[in-house]
C-alpha cells in the first residue's frame, strides 16, 4: 500500500508552535510515529511538508503520477482559504483524510470552516498527532474495501 502525508504551513515547528494547543512533541517526533506505523504495518509511505502553497499542490499532483493510494493531509491555515489546494484534492480519484491536530470546532471562527475538506473522504479534528495514525488506518480500510469489490 502506498500512502502520502502532506503537511502545511507551520506543521514543521510542532513544539515551538503554541504548544498549549499543538503539543509539546516536535515535528521529528511526528515523523518516527508515522515511520514507525509505516514500518510496523508494512505500508511504502512518503512525508512532505511545505510552507507554501505551490509546493503542496505540486505534491498532490505528484501523487497522480506517483500511483498514490491514500493521502493524509493537513493543510494548516490553507484548510481556510485555499480553493487551488481543494481543487488539487477534487482532482484525484483516491481517498484524502484530512487532519487536524486541534479540535478547530473550538477555536478561532475563522478556523470552522474547511474549504478542503468537501474535497476529501473525511476529517479528523482534535486527537492530537494520533490523528495521523486514525487517518492511515481509515486509508487502509477504504483501500482494502475498495480492492474487495
Amino acid at each position: 500500500m502506498k500512502l502520502l502525508v502532506i503537511n502545511g504551513p507551520n506543521i514543521d515547528f510542532l513544539g515551538m508552535r503554541e504548544p498549549d494547543v499543538y503539543g509539546k512533541k516536535d515535528y521529528r517526533y511526528l515523523l518516527s510515529l508515522l515511520s514507525g506505523k509505516a514500518e510496523r504495518e508494512q505500508i511504502e509511505l512518503k512525508i512532505f511538508q511545505s510552507n507554501s502553497e505551490g509546493g503542496i499542490i505540486d505534491r498532490i499532483q505528484q501523487a497522480h503520477m506517483d500511483q498514490t493510494e491514500g493521502i493524509v493531509i493537513n493543510p494548516g491555515a490553507y484548510t481556510h482559504y485555499s480553493y487551488a489546494i481543494r481543487d488539487a484534492l477534487a482532482s484525484l480519484a483516491i481517498p484524502v483524510i484530512e487532519v487536524h491536530i486541534s479540535n478547530v470546532h473550538k477555536r478561532e471562527e475563522f478556523r470552522h470552516t474547511s474549504v478542503t475538506a468537501p474535497a476529501c473522504t473525511g476529517q479528523i479534528v482534535g486527537l492530537g498527532l494520533r490523528g495521523y495514525l486514525l487517518a492511515i488506518d481509515a486509508l487502509k480500510g477504504i483501500i482494502e474495501e475498495s480492492a474487495d469489490s
